[in-house]
């Protein structure tokens, strides 16, 4: 006989039915609840460790930015200490967040070049006879020995009786160099005073500078201190005299114009500039540019380069004074020219920051890289990272003005 339940006990099973139902709806709403306050604790302790992290990557931002100046104080050795230090406790993650008025990751963390290739030339035991060799300077380890360095050896295997020491102008650079590698090079101040402590009588200052610009002058400003206590004399920079017009032009540029175009022409495969020429490339060199009336010798340079018939050489400048040498300027010159292939390579001493940055920087739009590609009016533009300094005749013309100056220490 079939059972069946009575009413009352079927409508008290639905009702227990319901009321489980109504706990698991309970359960899952505080499960729920339980998770978005997890997730919110995990946010809020992402943005905390986050917050963290950009304050230890500020802190060292402000630290480089205490030593990207101008000026050596007494704390300057401890500063670029501090500065290193606190860059080697930051994770890797947290240096990418370094950012400050002068500061960013590659202070300390682009990869320049060995340090210990270079001579700092600070030593003592000077003698009587010195010829120090001035330079603004640069950060860039590779460039340093291949350029400056190298330079500096020239004048030593010249002259070997006479001790050749090092000093930089650009202090902000020293303190790069000194924060990052921990290696010391003198100031002109620091240079001058190690010169009188060693008794020196007669000095030589042989500048690795292009031109009698703005830096030159404020080497011979330095030296006003020292003029009664030691024989000093001034070798003439690079190109030497700076001409009275921009159709003026000296041994000293016609020396340059020749080594440096030789160089840049064998670099990219071509025997000599109408080789370049009949292969529709154009040669651009960069210099720095000046508003100091000096800067009239980038027009020289470009008559010079003009009266030895490279048609196909242009002079350009980063700060585009004279305004002759502006990117755009060049850029408009070499198409005007008809040349699709272009070959870029600084006209300054050294290969360091303008050459790798303001040059060659392809991620750089302000680059001149980076403008000759925009402009849409070339097949290929190529860089050639190399400077001055490290170009055998430029060695011996520096080698030639200190032998000019010290037939003025013999008189």
């Amino acid at each position: 006989m079939k059972f069946v339940k009575p009413l009352a006990v079927m409508a008290v099973s639905a009702c227990l039915c319901l009321g489980v139902a109504g706990c698991g709806s309970a359960a899952s709403s505080s499960a729920a609840s339980a998770s978005g306050s997890a997730s919110a604790a995990s946010a809020a302790e992402s943005s905390s460790a986050a917050s963290a992290d950009q304050a230890k990557a500020d802190e060292v931002a402000a630290l480089i930015d205490k030593i990207y100046v101008q000026e050596r104080t007494d704390t300057t050795d401890a500063d670029c200490a501090a500065a290193k230090a606190a860059w080697d406790a930051l994770t890797p993650a947290q240096q990418e967040l370094v950012k400050g008025e002068n500061a960013d990751p590659d202070y300390f963390g682009r990869d320049t070049g060995d340090a210990s290739k270079d001579d700092p030339l600070n030593a003592d035991g000077i003698g009587e006879n010195e010829i120090l060799v001035v330079s603004f300077g640069t950060s860039f380890n590779d460039s340093r020995a291949a350029d400056i360095s190298a330079v500096e050896k020239a004048i030593q295997a010249a002259f070997p009786d006479w001790a050749v020491r090092r000093a930089f102008t650009a202090q902000i650079i020293i303190n790069h160099i000194q924060a990052r590698d921990g290696e010391k090079i003198d100031n002109m101040d620091q240079a001058l005073a190690r010169a009188e402590a060693n008794g020196v009588k007669n000095l030589v200052v042989a500048p690795t500078h292009l031109m009698h610009g703005a830096e030159y002058d404020e080497l011979t400003a330095a030296l006003k201190p020292y003029e009664g206590k030691m024989n000093i004399v001034v070798a003439e920079p690079l190109l030497g005299a700076v001409g009275a017009d921009a159709g003026t032009i000296n041994s000293d540029k016609e020396t340059v114009a020749k080594a440096i175009v030789a160089a840049a022409c064998k670099d990219a495969g071509y025997a000599d500039t109408d080789a370049a020429a009949a292969d529709g490339t154009a040669i651009v060199l960069m210099g720095h540019g000046t508003s100091h009336s000096a800067k009239v010798t980038y027009e020289q340079m470009q008559a010079m380069m003009d009266q030895l018939g490279y048609k196909n050489v242009f002079i350009g400048t980063v700060e585009g004074e004279p305004e002759s040498t502006a990117c755009s300027a060049v850029i408009a010159k070499a198409k005007d020219g008809g040349y699709k292939k272009i070959v870029l390579r600084p006209l300054m001493v050294v290969a360091g920051d303008h050459a790798n940055n303001d040059m060659a920087d392809p991620e750089d739009e302000e680059s001149w890289l980076s403008q000759f590609e925009a402009s849409k009016a070339f097949e290929k533009v190529d860089c050639q990272i190399a400077g001055l300094g490290e170009i055998a005749d430029v060695q011996a013309l520096y080698v030639a003005h200190v032998t000019d100056a010290l037939s003025k220490v013999a008189k």
